[in-house]
């Protein structure tokens, strides 16, 4: 398939485009988060967000591609694995322990704090697959399972979505500078 037939069957909502995407670029996208210290559960996961990205990018015709399908997708990739990163190192640093009992650096708590309240004034799907998610570690195959999920992918989709509405209401309670050292 040629990009310019993926970009219009995605248009139309035809979903064997999304399926071409995943099967035809799945190596090269894993292997980019693998050999940047991520595990392949880690690779799916960004894979899957970024075809997300993608598809509703084409799917509201917000999206001026001037290189290959690939080239897009894997910057999306890229971008997504490093914001991962950089998550990850945060709360490794040994300033900013886990919740838990442990101490944690003042700042961090009242952000982990603003978090849980905005999530909280999300609906109750969200709260748990947010919450699951990022503060248990639970891995999308189990989030499925225990929220009756018909897969993972189903549950990386939800929690992409979630963590937009999410994004939105944090935006709309804070400002920027509530979250800055």
């Amino acid at each position: 398939m040629k990009d310019a037939e993926i970009i219009q069957k995605i248009e139309q909502g035809d979903e064997s485009a999304l399926d071409y995407l995943y099967q035809k670029y799945y190596r090269m996208m894993t292997q980019m988060v693998l050999k940047n210290n991520g595990t392949i559960e880690e690779a799916e996961d960004i894979y899957q967000d970024a075809l997300v990205v993608f598809w509703e990018k084409v799917s509201s015709k917000n999206l001026e591609l001037t290189s290959k399908i690939s080239t897009y997708i894997y910057s999306i990739c890229r971008n997504l694995w490093l914001k991962e990163l950089d998550r990850k190192k945060r709360f490794a640093n040994p300033e900013y322990v886990k919740e838990g009992g442990e101490e944690m650096d003042f700042d961090q708590q009242e952000r982990i704090k603003a978090v849980r309240q905005c999530i909280a004034a999300l609906g109750e799907t969200c709260q748990k697959v947010l919450t699951l998610y990022y503060f248990d570690g639970i891995s999308m195959k189990e989030i499925a399972e225990r929220m009756g999920f018909s897969n993972a992918d189903t549950a990386k989709t939800k929690k992409y979505k979630c963590k937009k509405a999410l994004d939105k209401k944090v935006l709309e309670t804070y400002k920027a500078s509530d979250f800055m050292d």
